[in-house]
């Protein structure tokens, strides 16, 4: 989404950003991917409940009159899923520095999940790097990358 120029406290310049990942990286936590049916169970399930819903539109006899507000309620519910998945989306924060003279060049690496905490994050990085110099903190999601 852009690249932030930060200038620490300690002289160095960073360069801070976030990028959406689009596909998740596997992680040595996560174990469901051995059961996970993959892209084409998913695709397959998502298909068969179209043209079932499709099917139960076409067949509804004529004098049989369905209202708005269950149109609606259908609509709302096809399209929570994937705006949940938007807004969930993980996104990948970089915070580097090429260093200076007497200090190392470093490289921070993380992950936050959701738009909003990713620009609430990113906000903690450059507040850090501007006080105390390092991105990372207690409960941050970077860490230090060789």
């Amino acid at each position: 989404m852009g690249t932030k120029t930060v200038a620490g406290v300690d002289g160095r310049t960073w360069s801070v950003r976030r990028t959406i990942e689009w596909s998740v990286p596997a992680t040595g936590d996560d174990f469901e991917h051995d059961v996970d049916g993959g892209r084409g169970a998913a695709v397959l399930i998502l298909s068969s409940l179209f043209l079932f819903w499709v099917l139960l539109v076409v067949w509804t006899p004529a004098e049989v009159h369905i209202p708005w507000f269950l149109w609606l309620l259908g609509v709302v519910v096809v399209l929570f899923f994937p705006f949940r998945w938007w807004l969930r989306r993980p996104w990948k924060m970089v915070a580097e520095t090429a260093g200076s003279y007497d200090q190392p060049a470093e490289r921070w690496v993380g992950l936050v999940r959701g738009g909003s905490k990713a620009r609430e994050e990113l906000r903690i990085v450059v507040r850090r790097l501007r006080t105390q110099g390092t991105p990372g903190h207690a409960d941050s999601p970077l860490q230090p990358v060789s």
